[in-house]
């Protein structure tokens, strides 16, 4: 338990420290860096997006279709039947 809890203090501060860098990088670096960090942020902000939706895109392509359960198929044949 004392480890989780040790990983979960180093989590907790290296995002902290993280946030703090990107706060300087946006607001109180160069001009330059400022653009340089915004248009990074926005580059890999939309790439992983598309990234998740090509994912998505290759699996509907490449899954096959699922076979049919015999209980449902014979339940909509009854039904169908009945209709008629």
């Amino acid at each position: 338990m004392n480890k989780d809890r040790a990983i979960g203090v180093c989590v907790l501060v290296m995002s902290i420290a993280i946030l703090i860098l990107y706060f300087w990088l946006v607001f109180l670096s160069p001009p330059a860096w400022q653009l340089l960090t915004l248009q990074i942020t926005a580059f890999l902000g939309v790439g992983i997006i598309l990234i998740i939706l090509a994912w998505i895109g290759y699996t509907l392509a490449t899954t096959s279709v699922p076979e049919p359960l015999p209980e449902l198929t014979a339940k909509t044949k009854t039904e169908e039947e009945k209709k008629e």
